[in-house]
């Protein structure tokens, strides 16, 4: 594995409804590079988008370790826009599928070969030497076809392909497979572009990362088109706190997520995979009790590795002893009996807050059922 790709302010800036300002995508940058991602996909070479010089200038200051990336059709005027730009990977992208080559830009299989390579010598003529071939809707393209368009990617000295999984309609198994057969015609690096319509992007991604893929493509919060893409909480949580690879600075991901949720207006859920403020809450005795005892029992990995903490909540679902364990932490020690009643009475007011008991109210409560435990 070499690296991840953030495409949030390419591919997470398509997604309905979201618009970042220029300070947002600044911020956002400067997060990514403290977190240690390696590439950052910085938006689509177009004469639309009026603040990509400003934003390409801000991103060489505070992102100095990364590889800036730019995404571009198979348009001279695209192209011309984009070494003006002077990215440090230009990510061409070429339709390669039967329906999207005649349903999207009417062209036959010949006719996307000679534009794929007329634009590959434009760029090259432009001093953009770092090529990435994106190939859109590969995983429904005919396989036959596919391996061409790769045997003259490889001609043309293109250094990454960019399998994308457009619909996200291949299960992990499959696209991992699809990674493992082009390796046996393609020495290049291959990324993959894994989207989450059925909810497989980052087991995708990462399935395509063990078969042999360099990189894959990432958003913060999984933006995107429809359901958008991999999410990069996910695939750099699961590498570093799952798999113990130390490339990635865990503790910026709650910063970055947060950022990224405001910005686009799409709040970020309370049992958010990783970085969910109560992702580490827990009510339900055995595993309070477990908690207790051994964190390990019941937690993926210590919070406090990105900054977070447990929340250890007492209510309905709350035994006998994980509320004798959590008193004893505080030095009560009530009798069998003391400890039936006070598990009853926060069971009882747990129902009538409709919430349950933080540890605080619960010490307090036990307090004041049970004089005996006052000093």
């Amino acid at each position: 594995m070499r690296g991840l790709i953030d495409s949030t302010l390419r591919e997470g800036g398509q997604t309905v409804g979201v618009s970042f300002t220029l300070a947002q995508k600044v911020e956002i940058v400067r997060l990514l590079a403290c977190l240690g991602i390696e590439e950052i996909e910085l938006g689509v070479a177009t004469a639309r988008d009026e603040e990509l010089p400003e934003l390409f200038r801000h991103a060489r200051g505070l992102a100095a370790g990364c590889r800036l990336a730019l995404w571009c059709r198979l348009h001279t005027e695209d192209i011309r826009l984009a070494a003006a730009l002077a990215p440090d990977v230009l990510s061409l992208s070429v339709p390669v599928s039967d329906r999207h080559m005649a349903k999207k830009l009417d062209l036959d299989r010949e006719q996307v070969l000679i534009r794929l390579e007329e634009a590959v010598t434009q760029a090259r003529s432009l001093g953009l030497s770092l090529l990435s071939l994106g190939l859109e809707d590969c995983t429904r393209a005919d396989q036959d076809f596919l391996v061409q368009v790769v045997q003259l990617a490889a001609r043309l000295g293109i250094a990454r392909l960019r399998l994308a999984d457009t619909v996200g309609r291949t299960d992990p198994r499959s696209f991992a497979r699809l990674v493992r057969r082009l390796r046996k015609c393609w020495s290049g690096e291959i990324a993959v572009h894994a989207h989450n319509d059925f909810g497989l992007a980052t087991a995708g991604a990462l399935a395509c990362l063990d078969a042999g893929a360099d990189w894959a493509d990432v958003a913060v919060l999984g933006l995107g088109e429809r359901a958008g893409l991999a999410r990069l909480e996910e695939l750099v949580g699961f590498l570093v706190l799952g798999r113990g690879r130390q490339r990635y600075r865990v503790e910026w991901l709650p910063l970055l997520c947060e950022t990224v949720a405001i910005a686009s207006g799409r709040g970020l859920a309370p049992h958010h995979p990783v970085v969910g403020q109560r992702v580490f809450a827990c009510e339900t005795g055995l595993h309070l009790a477990g908690l207790l005892r051994a964190p390990e029992t019941y937690e993926p990995f210590d919070p406090a590795r990105i900054g977070s903490q447990r929340l250890l909540l007492f209510g309905e679902k709350t035994g006998r002893r994980a509320v004798q364990l959590q008193l004893a932490t505080q030095g009560l020690h009530p009798s069998p009996e003391e400890l039936a009643d006070i598990v009853v009475e926060v069971r009882e007011r747990s129902r009538r807050l409709h919430r349950p008991l933080t540890a605080e109210e619960l010490s307090q409560l036990a307090r004041d059922s049970v004089h005996s435990l006052v000093s």
